[in-house]
């Protein structure tokens, strides 16, 4: 029987089942174990509506098993979730979101347009449209002009731009582990080892390009965000954001991250032992040889 495919969901629901079955991966669970709707909503910072659609689907997949008085169930271990995997990562975001951002990624559309023009392009309502356009303000690469139209903002559309983002990195993120107010939540830190320590092991020849590009977001952010600084938490957030939409026009020709995950470990430990100058200095060498390999290894951008 062939899978159900992702078109019966919308945009969001397939956005949540996506990282339900990386939350499900990433934390190798186990066929059997449970899967709380009101844990899921929060992990995926969304409404249990679009969670339980996405449920609903994945069951359809044969992953999981409802029972009607006691909620979802695993029907299978993770390390036996590739396909379905596989199937929610070919298309990683919005097709429309994904459409504009490959356009002006490639010079396709001009610094300032109008909706009407990019209903055209797209051929699309002017309810999507918008919907998709507020996102991406929202990320801050596109802005409304007075009256009428939109404006596109810088982003990362070059090997040199994509270059100044890592040199940002380069920045803050080390300045955020020696910050006075930085202090990282054993919780968190336990999981980004359990995780890293997936990827070394297995996950970087298992899980798609994707969930690892996501994996390596994931670390970023959450140590960033224990600096308790909220301009360098904001910061690597819109960075990462804007990396997406280079990395996943190529996803599919990334190299495994084994590598990049040991490195994760070798800081994540550092941190462990409150030795943060010497996890500030392997960020800023795990940035830099990153830097190095992506920018100066392979365009990414060809």
């Amino acid at each position: 029987m062939t899978p159900p495919s992702e078109q019966h969901l919308s945009p969001l629901q397939s956005r949540v089942a996506r990282e339900i079955v990386a939350i499900v991966r990433r934390e190798d669970k186990q066929a059997g174990e449970h899967l709380a709707e009101s844990l899921l909503a929060e992990q995926v910072g969304t409404s249990r509506s679009p969670v339980q659609a996405a449920l609903r689907h994945l069951v359809a997949h044969g992953v999981l098993q409802q029972d009607p008085n006691r909620g979802y169930f695993l029907a299978r271990d993770a390390k036996d979730w590739g396909v379905v995997a596989e199937q929610f990562s070919s298309q990683p975001d919005d097709p429309l979101y994904l459409a504009i951002a490959e356009a002006r990624q490639t010079g396709q559309l001009p610094d300032e347009i109008n909706e009407a023009e990019l209903m055209r392009r797209f051929n699309v309502a002017r309810s999507t449209l918008r919907k998709v356009l507020t996102r991406i303000s929202e990320e801050g690469w596109v802005e409304p002009k007075v009256g009428h139209g939109w404006s596109f903002q810088n982003m990362i559309e070059s090997p040199e731009a994509y270059e100044e983002s890592y040199l940002f990195r380069q920045a803050i993120e080390p300045t955020g582990i020696l910050s006075p107010s930085f202090h990282a939540d054993p919780a968190e830190l336990k999981q980004l080892q359990q995780e890293q320590k997936l990827i070394v092991e297995s996950g970087f020849e298992r899980m798609t390009p994707i969930e690892l590009f996501e994996a390596n977001s994931r670390f970023h952010e959450i140590v960033a965000s224990w600096s308790n600084n909220r301009f360098i938490v904001q910061s690597v957030k819109r960075v990462n954001q804007l990396r997406r939409l280079v990395e996943y026009r190529q996803a599919s020709r990334r190299a495994p991250r084994q590598g990049q995950a040991q490195e994760h470990l070798q800081i994540l430990d550092a941190i462990a032992k409150q030795d943060f100058v010497t996890a500030a200095a392997l960020m800023r060498g795990h940035l830099d040889g990153a830097r190095r390999a992506k920018v100066h290894g392979k365009n990414v951008f060809e």
